[in-house]
C-alpha cells in the first residue's frame, strides 16, 4: 500500500502541481485508510471496506468538510490505479460526499484592513510584512502565490504582477501603487548579501518566507491591533473580493482576480454583500 501512495503524491506533485498543503492533508488521509485496512491487499479491496472506513470516520465524529476531503481524495487515489492498471475495478464508484454546509468567508471592513497594514514597524522585517499584507489585500492572491513570488513576477511601471496559482496556471493581476510602493522600500532595504535571491519575500536567514511564516506575522499583528480572532492571510483575501464587488465590480472581474475556475466558487460573495446590505438597511432605514 505504502508505494502506491508514494506513486500517487508523486504524480499529484509532479504532473497536476498539487499545492503542499493539500500533500500534506492527502498523505494524513491515506496513511489514516491504510491503517484502517490493517495490511489487506490493494486487490481485494472493496465497496463495503469503503463504507466501513466512512462509517468510522462518522463515529469518531469527524467534520463533514473533513470526510468530504477524504472522499475526494479516495476518489482520485483509486482512479489513478485503475488508470496505471494496478487494479481493475475502482471501489469508489458511485460514493457519495456529505452535503457541506455553505459558510459565509470571514472579511474585514476597510477600516480594520487600513489598521492591519498600518500595524508593522519601520524596520526591515516591519518593512517586509507591510508590503506582504499591501500585496495580499492589493491582489487578492492566495498565500501559497504570494511566496511563490519572484521579483521578475512584478511589473513595477505597468503595475501588474504574474501570479502563479493552482494547476500551474498564470494569470496576470493589477497591483496598487501603495503595494508596489511597499514593496520597492523593502527590497531597497533588503541586506545586500540578500540582493541576488530571485525571491520577493524572505525570512532572517535569507531564504524564500513559507506559507506557515505569512501566517504567524498576520497572527502577530491581528494580536497587535486587537482586532477579531481566526482572521488568516485567506480573511485578506476575501476582504479583497468583498470590497470590491461592494463598490460595484462584477463578478466575472472578481473570478478572474481570485484565479477561481468555476463562476460558482466566485458567487459565495454575492452572499456576503447580499447579507451586508440587509444589515445597512435594517440599521438606517426609519421603519425597517
Amino acid at each position: 500500500m505504502e508505494r502506491y501512495i508514494e506513486k500517487f503524491l508523486n504524480y499529484l506533485r509532479i504532473e497536476k502541481n498539487y499545492s503542499e498543503h493539500t500533500l500534506v492533508n492527502y498523505t494524513i488521509d491515506l496513511k489514516y485508510f491504510s491503517f484502517f485496512l490493517e495490511g489487506k491487499p490493494l486487490e481485494e479491496i472493496s465497496h463495503l471496506d469503503i463504507r466501513r472506513f466512512l462509517a468510522e470516520l462518522k463515529m469518531k465524529n469527524f467534520s463533514k468538510k473533513t470526510i468530504a476531503r477524504r472522499i475526494s481524495c479516495l476518489r482520485s487515489f483509486f482512479k489513478f490505479l485503475v488508470r496505471e492498471g494496478y487494479i481493475e475495478n475502482n471501489p469508489t464508484f458511485g460514493l457519495r460526499a456529505p452535503k457541506l454546509d455553505k459558510k459565509l468567508p470571514l472579511f474585514l471592513t476597510v477600516d480594520e484592513v487600513n489598521k492591519l497594514i498600518e500595524s508593522p514597524d519601520n524596520d526591515l522585517p516591519g518593512l517586509r510584512d507591510k508590503a506582504i499584507l499591501e500585496t495580499i489585500y492589493s491582489t487578492g492572491m492566495r498565500i501559497s502565490e504570494l511566496v511563490g513570488l519572484n521579483i521578475e513576477d512584478i511589473d513595477f511601471i505597468g503595475g501588474a504582477v504574474k501570479v502563479r496559482g493552482k494547476g500551474k496556471k498564470e494569470r496576470f493581476v493589477p497591483i496598487g501603487d501603495r503595494a508596489l510602493t511597499a514593496i520597492k522600500n523593502y527590497l531597497s532595504a533588503r541586506s545586500p548579501i540578500f540582493k541576488e535571491s530571485k525571491a520577493v519575500f524572505l525570512n532572517k536567514q535569507g531564504r524564500r518566507l513559507t506559507a506557515r511564516g505569512v501566517r504567524l506575522l498576520i497572527d502577530k499583528y491581528v494580536h497587535r491591533t486587537a482586532l477579531r480572532e481566526k482572521i488568516s492571510p485567506h480573511t485578506l483575501r476575501h476582504s479583497f473580493a468583498t470590497h470590491l464587488l461592494e463598490r460595484g465590480a462584477d463578478l466575472r472581474t472578481v473570478q478572474e482576480l481570485l484565479g477561481h475556475t468555476s463562476l460558482s466558487t466566485t458567487q459565495i460573495y454575492t452572499h456576503i454583500t447580499a447579507e451586508r446590505l440587509k444589515e445597512v438597511y435594517a440599521r438606517t432605514h426609519p421603519r425597517a
